[in-house]
């Protein structure tokens, strides 16, 4: 065994042992954040709700744990009634019904699973403003409040869920829509440095672009790092469901502006460009999502430009697991620290995130080879 195969077969073995000791008392519910070492649960809708028992399910995959399985069979199916309320979607279907329906439907072949992330895809794909041709990304939030033209690069993300009805389906309309959202992506939110955008807005009735919003990053104009994470995951997913390199060149190029601004450590600050007198709190989030993508990215290009690749990817989940890790923190029960999930708004700052749990296990489950992507 390598070098590399034994930390992260050591980062993996710490993974299944925290997961299965939190599972006793977070359940089948939806944690979030973690604040003072355990980790506050959200209703079904939150956005957040797929992470949880995507994890589940990537430890089942290896262990066949039976507990893990029902738990995350009974988180799947609280998401019913979600669909049904209905005001609560949003553009965050694919997190929610990816991890949890496709996932299960991918390891055990559950009819039932392939029908709700079927309706999922149709609610998600609904949503899709052919003018402005982008998936819109919230509802309102007050009475009044209009924000049907906001699109966010976190959606492309949920892109897969499309691919995936489309493959299953042998319906090529949803496949259409999620190239219609990628290609809008490429146009307006991934600039020619290779930073992104976080919210672009558009006139919801002419399609016409009219500015951009800075999000949860520190300004508009400013580098948010894990909208950059997201940026590459989420294009090279779309090259690997289309083989349009321009998805593939896109997501080089925001991966090549991550790698040049990492720390020391690897571990991304939450914002690349922030003043000099704002505090660089980490977002190890970010980190495990980019990992993921560099790994992706490492598969699909040749021979020189994967190891430069693959590289960056190992450095940030050996960084993340060697220096992040709660591993001997009875106290807390989230997997890797100092997360960053809203600054502006000053919202889980320096705290281990559920999102950040999940993409580090997928990204430490790929190095060791342990099965085909949910996504």
């Amino acid at each position: 065994m390598t070098i590399q195969k034994q930390w992260a077969q050591e980062a993996w073995e710490q993974i299944v042992a925290k997961v299965s000791r939190t599972s006793k008392r977070i359940g089948d519910r939806f944690p979030h954040a973690s604040v003072n070492g355990q980790y506050v649960l959200e209703p079904a809708y939150w956005w957040t709700a797929g992470f949880w028992p995507g994890l589940l399910w990537l430890v089942y995959r290896e262990t066949g744990d039976e507990a893990l399985r029902a738990l995350a069979e009974s988180c799947e199916a609280q998401l019913d009634g979600v669909i049904s309320d209905y005001y609560r979607l949003d553009h965050d279907m694919g997190f929610m019904w990816q991890l949890t329906s496709v996932a299960r439907y991918k390891l055990l072949g559950e009819e039932e699973s392939k029908r709700r992330a079927l309706l999922a895809a149709n609610l998600l794909s609904a949503r899709f403003n052919t003018k402005g041709r982008y998936i819109r990304a919230w509802n309102p939030w007050r009475p009044g409040e209009d924000n049907s033209g906001w699109a966010i690069i976190d959606c492309a993300m949920n892109l897969p869920l499309l691919h995936w009805a489309a493959d299953i389906s042998g319906d090529p309309r949803y496949k259409h829509v999620a190239i219609a959202h990628a290609d809008t992506v490429l146009d307006h939110f991934i600039r020619e440095d290779g930073s992104v955008n976080h919210i672009v807005i558009f006139d919801a009735a002419s399609g016409e672009k009219l500015g951009v919003n800075g999000g949860q990053g520190y300004a508009e104009n400013s580098a948010w790092s894990r909208g950059a994470a997201w940026a590459i995951y989420g294009m090279a997913l779309s090259y690997k469901h289309t083989g349009d390199e321009r998805y593939l060149r896109a997501a080089q190029r925001v991966a090549h502006f991550f790698i040049a601004n990492l720390p020391e450590d690897y571990v991304p600050v939450w914002d690349f460009r922030i003043p000099d007198d704002v505090t660089r709190y980490r977002d190890s989030s970010a980190g495990a999502c980019a990992a993921c993508g560099l790994l992706l990215l490492a598969e699909q290009v040749g021979a020189a430009e994967s190891a430069l690749y693959r590289e960056a990817g190992e450095r940030m989940l050996h960084s993340l697991y060697t220096r992040y890790g709660a591993w001997s923190n009875e106290e807390e029960e989230g997997l890797i620290l100092h997360g960053t999930s809203h600054y502006p708004e000053n919202k889980n700052i320096d705290v281990p995130l559920i999102y950040g749990d999940y993409y580090f296990a997928e990204g430490i489950s790929r190095l060791l080879k342990h099965g085909e992507l949910f996504w």
